[in-house]
């Protein structure tokens, strides 16, 4: 691991930020329209993508909305456009918080109740894990990452759930948002992958707070 930076997971703190963002420009009739182009989404991470953008929030950066419910990834760059869209791995637990000290757990093994993908704002980074495998953290200090979908034991059945349409069948990752390699290397690498940026993990056991 190389660097990383403490991640602001707070949805409240967000939710006051952003209304007071809105408030200042108009309210909601000012949030700009962001280009899904053509890809469906649920109305919570289009409300994101769209209020990152007029609130100011992504600060020209590249960023990504993680819908947990639909286990799915939006990437944007830097001017609101959808670079690309993909269904992902995510956590096997349900919840929108990491462990105490769950990036500890990693080399020994995180109890299943505890592999959890948080929920919030992170502000990520491009970095290496400790084979040198180019990834973008997301919470460095609880070892949460995107990265491409790696061998894995076969009972587990990773290709297969990473292709079924049912987003619970995706629920397997130990809290690292896993992608198609094709689809990290296409679109995850040039714009997340290249610099610092953004990404907007959606609740799953709550409304999101910042809408």
């Amino acid at each position: 691991m190389d660097w990383g930076r403490r991640a602001w997971r707070s949805g409240v703190v967000l939710c006051g930020w952003g209304l007071a963002a809105l408030a200042a420009q108009g309210g909601e009739a000012q949030m700009r329209q962001v280009d899904f182009v053509g890809q469906p989404a649920s109305l919570e991470a289009r409300r994101t993508a769209e209020w990152a953008m007029s609130s100011g929030d992504v600060i020209g950066k590249p960023f990504a909305v993680v819908d947990k419910r639909e286990a799915r990834i939006y990437v944007f760059d830097a001017t609101g456009r959808l670079a690309g869209a993909a269904s992902s791995l995510l956590g096997l637990a349900k919840g929108d918080a990491s462990a105490p000290d769950v990036a500890s757990k990693v080399s020994t093994g995180i109890p299943l109740a505890e592999r959890t993908t948080p929920a919030g704002r992170f502000n990520s980074e491009p970095g290496h894990n400790l084979k040198g495998e180019a990834i973008v953290w997301v919470d460095y200090d609880a070892a949460v990452a995107i990265h491409r979908l790696r061998p894995a034991p076969a009972a587990e059945r990773r290709p297969q759930r990473l292709a079924s349409a049912h987003p619970d069948d995706r629920r397997i990752s130990l809290g690292c948002i896993i992608v198609a390699p094709e689809f990290y290397d296409a679109v995850v690498a040039p714009t997340l992958g290249s610099q610092r940026g953004v990404v907007y993990v959606l609740p799953e056991s709550t409304e999101v707070a910042w809408l």
